[in-house]
């Protein structure tokens, strides 16, 4: 790492990578990381977490250690499987000022460290913030693949700077005290990519539990970085069960912001959900006529059924669980308003 021009105010940052047998694009991750500029008045250290990884990924990081080029930089194990454990087995492995979640696919910018540190500094009540993730697709892409980018964490709102509601996880820089003010360190209530299952939340509770904390969420597009997607994530299969993942994290997302009781959640997820399915008939029947792609549907299809298996995980859930879910990223009163005004 380079360092760069001074700042005021020493600041630090942790870059938490959780892998599970990915161990070729983490050690793409890491040389990235390796070339970041870091300004001298800002610590930076990087720990990767070892998810019951079971090919090369500890050599890799010994070598990564070995060359000296990230001054900085560990590995610890996390033996309880899934990303939402890794992540808080990182979180409470690390002290710094702001974490960042960086997925073992991501290549940052040389100067995303300078431009995060520096957006957090002119920025007070920034809870957490996210930049551009770039899609770098191993080869060429199926068209409908390309009308699905959310599915790979592309985050794109634009060249300037603004408030949102929510980030993709993939390069989420988050403060370490609103995480903590959030209760998600003391505890995190979903799961987030079991091994290889496409379980999917973990990434909105954060963001959701921080701004629901008072803090502000950010979109930086100074904080670039690419996302790498092999050939193997492009089929249709892995489009489908994404979506299904996502659907799910969809309605639990939702629940987590409901301001009202229980059954008034039930009432209107089951309404939303059930106008998104006639929505998808209507897709399908015009497909059948030739006005579609069979693809599309079945994605969309599956970003449903998930929704519907959202609602059912809520309404199965005991009544003390419910409690502790709905509701517990509800927006403060006059935030919204605020944030409006800005």
């Amino acid at each position: 790492m380079r360092a760069n021009d001074a700042l005021s105010d020493h600041l630090s940052i942790d870059v938490i990578i959780c892998t599970y047998n990915n161990c070729a694009l983490l050690d793409r991750t890491l040389a990235a990381i390796a070339k970041l500029r870091v300004p001298p008045d800002v610590t930076c250290k990087v720990l990767v977490v070892d998810n019951n990884c079971t090919d090369d990924t500890r050599a890799v990081v010994e070598e990564h250690i070995r060359s000296g080029k990230i001054p900085d930089l560990a590995i610890v194990s996390e033996p309880r499987q899934g990303l939402t454990q890794a992540r808080r087995r990182g979180v409470l492995r690390t002290t710094g000022d702001w974490i960042a979640f960086v997925d073992d696919d991501c290549l940052l910018a040389e100067d995303w460290v300078e431009q995060a540190i520096a957006f957090a500094r002119a920025h007070l009540r920034c809870g957490a913030l996210g930049g551009r993730v770039i899609l770098d697709w191993e080869i060429p892409p199926p068209a409908f693949a390309l009308q699905f980018k959310y599915s790979f964490a592309q985050q794109e709102y634009g060249t300037t700077a603004r408030q949102v509601s929510c980030l993709v996880g993939a390069g989420m820089i988050v403060k370490r005290s609103a995480l903590a003010d959030s209760g998600w360190i003391g505890k995190p209530l979903l799961e987030d990519r079991v091994g290889l299952q496409p379980v999917f939340g973990g990434d909105v509770e954060i963001a959701l539990r921080v701004r629901g904390a008072g803090y502000e969420l950010w979109y930086n597009p100074a904080c670039s970085l690419r996302h790498m997607i092999c050939s193997g994530r492009m089929s249709l299969r892995y489009l489908i069960d994404v979506n299904y993942g996502l659907g799910v994290s969809h309605i639990l997302g939702e629940a987590m912001l409901w301001p009202r009781s229980y059954p008034a959640w039930l009432l209107t997820s089951a309404g939303d959900v059930l106008r998104a399915s006639t929505r998808v008939l209507i897709q399908a029947s015009r497909a059948a006529l030739g006005r579609g792609t069979t693809e599309e549907v079945a994605i969309r299809a599956s970003f449903v059924r998930g929704q519907w298996a959202g609602v059912g995980r809520v309404h199965r859930m005991n009544a003390r669980e419910r409690r502790t879910l709905v509701g517990v990223a509800k927006v403060p009163a006059g935030f919204l308003a605020a944030e409006a005004r800005m």
